[in-house]
């Protein structure tokens, strides 16, 4: 059992060569093979769980580099959060993707999927690592196994997109995020992780230089698009729509929030950050992505665009709350991981139905569309509503938290902070629903024929109707994943 992490990580990797084999000429059987590895790989995560809610920790090293340096893999409740969202999200994606791509008659399918594959065996090897060392290659193997989906398109637009991307990636990771592992290392003689930090007495006395290390993480994992390194986000919306949905939902921005979740919890610990003046330049500048970022999303009638935005905001609530360090701020930042996940991959999923069945991709385009797509449309609305946080949805629960986290940590300005993104969140999301249901329809020359054979394709409608309905039982039914959290909050 202690391999089946390891199996884990091989199993979409293992299905690369039968979607090559099958390629364009057979891809009915190439999309089995996607669908039946996505399938196999959330069985096997899905299997952990008995051993982890016991408070079993699987470990397991590949090889040993230095002392305190080594390949090697571990299964904890953070993690296993982490990987299980992202191993179902991983099935509806690709039925999702089926549709998508043929519906937009998309080239090179084949290199999608498998590229698509490699993401999802990487984004489990940063559930699954045991220290920094590992976490840090399978994070740059995603970022270069991203990149070709960002870029799939061949147009201008998409190559300085994934240009873009990749710069800002690859480039934070090597000026910033290996100086601090290094740092890290000749500190505390390991890079294992370790409830409550690794760093030596002696180590923790030096506030300056551990509170500079700590934004060096911070920023040196950039998939994290805290303000100002959020560039690469909006630009990567080139991308096709599922891959939209994989990076803002399932795998990149929510490896960037998990790798800091463990620096700040495993590497840092919660005692001694909280005597760094890093954290209170780190808990600022959450505040201020929040902010910022929902007014820009408030500006943008691209679909896509304005989803985007919403994504820098809401993945610096989970910052944010991992930096008040206080139980319930902690737990609504693991909690809204989840919440977060299928609320967004549901808006995201909404915007590539729209684009593929009526062609539109503006806001201000969406006039009346809810009767002709009123799946995607009230798809659209529910997942509006947990990213609000509206009560009896699953992102109620993680904001309820959040909220009750500045309380514990009596700071008036962190609660006016969240409130104030909610009413945000409001404002640019509950229009696209007004519009499309309440609205009449436009039609112009141009369009007039697309509207009038406008279809849902039951290959996309399906599994974001799926998406749409957990964001709400997760509001209702969200014990499993509270347990888990609190099991990460047991560990200090």
């Amino acid at each position: 059992m202690e391999y089946l992490p390891l199996i884990i990580i091989l199993t979409p990797l293992l299905a690369i060569p039968l979607i090559f084999y099958s390629g364009e000429r057979n891809r009915n059987l190439r999309e089995f093979w996607s669908v039946l590895a996505s399938v196999i790989m959330f069985l096997l995560v899905l299997s952990l769980l008995p051993s982890v809610l016991q408070g079993k920790d699987y470990h397991f090293t590949l090889f040993q580099l230095l002392p305190g340096i080594s390949f090697s893999f571990r299964v904890d409740a953070l993690g296993f959060l982490f990987a299980v969202g992202a191993s179902f999200l991983w099935i509806l994606t690709t039925f999702y993707s089926i549709g998508y791509m043929r519906g937009h008659k998309e080239l090179n399918q084949t290199r999608y999927f498998s590229f698509f594959a490699v993401a999802l065996s990487t984004t489990m090897g940063v559930a699954f690592s045991a220290n920094l060392f590992s976490m840090f290659l399978f994070y740059e193997a995603l970022t270069l196994a991203t990149y070709p989906l960002v870029g799939h398109g061949t147009d201008d637009e998409a190559k300085r997109g994934s240009r873009k991307y990749v710069i800002y990636l690859l480039g934070a990771a090597k000026l910033l995020l290996v100086a601090a592992i290094v740092i890290t290392y000749n500190l505390a003689g390991t890079l294992e992780f370790h409830y409550g930090g690794i760093f030596p007495q002696a180590a923790i006395a030096q506030k300056v230089l551990l509170s500079i290390l700590y934004l060096m993480f911070i920023y040196g994992f950039a998939k994290c698009a805290i303000m100002p390194l959020h560039g690469w986000l909006p630009a990567a919306m080139v991308a096709p729509t599922p891959v939209s949905a994989l990076l803002h939902a399932v795998a990149v921005v929510k490896t960037g929030v998990f790798t800091v979740l463990r620096v700040t919890l495993f590497i840092f610990g919660a005692q001694t950050l909280a005597t760094l003046w890093g954290r209170d330049v780190a808990i600022f500048m959450a505040a201020f992505t929040i902010t910022v970022a929902s007014i820009i999303a408030l500006t943008r009638d691209n679909l896509k665009a304005r989803l985007a935005y919403s994504t820098i905001s809401q993945l610096s609530y989970i910052l944010l709350g991992a930096f008040m360090l206080t139980p319930s701020a902690i737990m609504g930042a693991i909690f809204h991981i989840t919440t977060h996940a299928f609320a967004k991959i549901t808006l995201f999923f909404c915007a590539g139905s729209i684009i593929v069945c009526s062609h539109k991709t503006e806001v201000s385009q969406l006039s009346g569309l809810a009767k002709r797509m009123p799946i995607t449309m009230t798809a659209f609305f529910i997942g509006s509503l947990s990213m609000i946080g509206i009560p009896s949805s699953g992102g109620f629960i993680s904001k309820w938290f959040l909220l009750n986290g500045t309380m514990e940590m009596h700071s008036t300005i962190l609660l006016f902070v969240f409130l104030l993104s909610t009413v945000l969140n409001a404002g640019y999301f509950l229009p696209v629903a007004y519009k499309a249901f309440f609205e009449k329809e436009k039609v112009d020359n141009h369009s007039h024929h697309y509207t009038k054979n406008i279809i849902e394709n039951p290959f996309m409608a399906v599994p974001l109707l799926i998406t749409a309905i957990i964001s709400i039982l997760l509001g209702w039914f969200p014990g499993i994943f509270l347990h888990l959290a609190r099991m990460v909050l047991a560990g200090f």
